[in-house]
């Protein structure tokens, strides 16, 4: 009983927390495994490679990863600022639309950053992608 009630407390926050950001939607999906693999990919830069511009030593700092995550944080409130302008200005979605491909587009760089220090390939038609979508929106 205790495990239903906990499990229907995480939907009913997860639900809020969804709809104050706009929806679930592909975008704000994409925005969010995208986040994600920075996050990983940067602590794998510090735990393994250890080569993290975040930490004085380049290796896992629990100070940067908590910095990290505010961050990702931040962006997420720029993201609910960004439904309350659309509400305001009942402008249909166009700002958190703008708002969340702005920071696809960062994170994903920030994402081929990170697989360049590990030295994985990426093909130039993904990092022209990243940078076309933080270019478009930026303006």
């Amino acid at each position: 009983m205790v495990k239903l009630t906990v499990l229907a407390g995480l939907s009913a926050v997860g639900t809020f927390i969804a709809q104050s950001l706009g929806g679930w939607d592909t975008a704000m999906i994409a925005l969010l495994v995208i986040m994600g693999i920075d996050y990983v990919t940067g602590v794998m830069i510090a735990a393994v490679w250890k080569k993290s511009a975040k930490s004085d030593s380049g290796a896992v700092d629990s100070r940067a990863g908590f910095k990290g995550l505010c961050r990702k944080i931040a962006i997420l409130l720029f993201v609910l600022i960004a439904v309350q302008l659309d509400s305001v200005m009942n402008t249909d979605g166009v700002a958190r639309t703008a708002v969340i491909l702005f920071f696809i587009g960062n994170e994903g760089i920030s994402v081929i950053e990170n697989m360049g220090i590990m030295g994985v390939p990426l093909p130039s038609a993904i990092t022209k992608a990243f940078e076309q979508l933080r270019r478009d929106k930026d303006e």
